[in-house]
């Protein structure tokens, strides 16, 4: 049986090409900047606040990225990974959770691996065209561009929760 969006309890995330457009910015001392989209972060703090769980999973490590997870109150955290399916059971074992309650969404090759481990497999418009042959489900939005915004909706309208949010907002 196929996991629906109704059954995620943990949406899991790439960051580059996902949370990001993919573009990396190095300023002149060599620090890393990313670019971040203010609908997908208020789109993971209504998720989060609606009880469903939000990790990371990526290959880079970047203290721009460490500053906006914490923004977002974000904790789980792989970065760093070369081997992103590998995780699999220390994401269970960190969070007590199946791997049929979790979603990775993802847009490049190396996150093929965990996105088959995955109850959920989700990918943003302008990845890999061998990631969208693969992935459960496709944004619209690409990358950085309010994709992951569109699947917290998803997932929050799948577990009749949108509508009151949505009231909660115009109170």
């Amino acid at each position: 049986m196929k996991t629906s969006f109704c059954d995620i309890a943990l949406l899991l995330l790439d960051v580059d090409g996902v949370l990001t457009p993919g573009t990396i910015i190095y300023n002149d001392a060599g620090e890393e900047t990313k670019v971040f989209h203010v609908k997908d972060g208020l789109g993971l703090r209504l998720l989060m606040d609606a009880g469903i769980r939000v990790g990371i999973v990526t290959g880079r490590a970047a203290p721009a990225l460490r500053h906006r997870l914490a923004n977002l109150g974000i904790t789980l955290i792989w970065d760093g990974v070369k081997n992103k399916a590998a995780l699999i059971e220390e994401i269970q074992s960190r969070t007590g959770l199946s791997p049929q309650a979790m979603a990775f969404m993802g847009d490049d090759l190396p996150d093929l691996g965990l996105m088959q481990r995955v109850g959920l497999s989700i990918t943003v418009a302008d990845a890999a065209l061998e990631v969208r042959e693969r992935a459960g489900f496709t944004t619209r939005a690409p990358g950085g561009q309010g994709a992951v915004r569109e699947v917290c909706e998803a997932i929050l309208k799948a577990k009749g929760l949108w509508d009151a949010l949505v009231d909660r907002c115009l109170q």
